[in-house]
């Protein structure tokens, strides 16, 4: 079972990363979802997949029992599920607006629609940056 997870991790973060890398924004959209799956998967690793006895205390008793599932990481995923697709609902919807108002979903020129910035002028928002060797 774990190896199986592994696997399914591994799979799920290379493909991400993959469309990460793309310049559709849509792929990268759909990446970031896969990226956050993975991450999820991750988490639920940590709480011991494999056991059969669910994390439920046993009337009378005080504590859970000594090979029982983890419930925090369960919960914790659950969360994190609820999160990822509210980003990737919001994700998806500024994605398609863009990709309107410029008429095309290639991120590279997205980059090249914003406005040039002087090299010479200081913002005074940033820190000066500082020159190695000086």
């Amino acid at each position: 079972m774990n190896l199986l997870l592994i696997i399914a991790i591994s799979v799920s973060v290379s493909a991400g990363v993959l469309l990460l890398l793309s310049r559709d924004v849509f792929r990268v959209v759909v990446g970031l979802a896969i990226l956050g799956s993975a991450a999820n998967l991750i988490v639920f690793l940590s709480g011991r997949p494999g056991t059969l006895l669910p994390p439920v205390i046993e009337a009378g008793a005080s504590a859970l029992a000594d090979n029982a599932a983890n419930p925090l990481p369960q919960a914790l995923v659950l969360t994190a599920i609820v999160i990822g697709f509210a980003l990737l609902a919001f994700a998806m919807v500024l994605a398609a607006r863009v990709s309107q108002e410029q008429s095309n979903a290639d991120v590279a020129t997205y980059q090249a629609s914003e406005p040039a910035t002087d090299p010479s002028a200081e913002d005074p928002d940033k820190p000066a940056v500082m020159e190695m060797g000086k």
